[in-house]
């Protein structure tokens, strides 16, 4: 009988935590979002997706930025990626790289003079799809 007592308990446990382990899957799963998406997004942690329409290395600028324009070229640009100089040199070109290509990154979303962005410092954060 003290046997069942501790077994039910555990039972539940693993049946309660495997429910909130689901939801946390299913939610990652769900993590992704288009370009046209991102501005109701801002401070969210998420996956955006988009096709490179627009790239600028801007070399003399403060920073060095890398701009990588998703759906829309510059000036109507409504998502755009950032790679400062400093981490440059771990993504090659990004500007050759990248352009006309579909991507998807993942980052914090923030929002520059309205225009939502993610900055990527690490090339793992951009994956080319096919």
């Amino acid at each position: 009988m003290k046997k069942i007592k501790i077994l039910i308990p555990l039972v539940c446990l693993l049946v309660i935590s495997n429910t909130f382990l689901g939801r946390a899957q299913l939610s990652k799963s769900q993590a992704v979002i288009t370009a046209g998406e991102a501005a109701q997004h801002i401070g969210e942690t998420l996956t955006v997706c988009g096709h490179v329409v627009d790239t600028r290395y801007a070399s003399s600028s403060r920073g060095r930025p890398t701009f990588l324009n998703l759906d829309k070229p510059y000036p109507n640009q409504i998502f755009t990626i950032v790679i400062w100089g400093e981490d440059r040199g771990k993504f090659g070109e990004p500007e050759k790289k990248y352009r006309d290509k579909n991507i998807c990154v993942t980052g914090r979303i923030s929002s520059y003079r309205g225009v939502p962005q993610i900055q990527a410092s690490d090339p793992k954060q951009i994956e080319i799809k096919e």
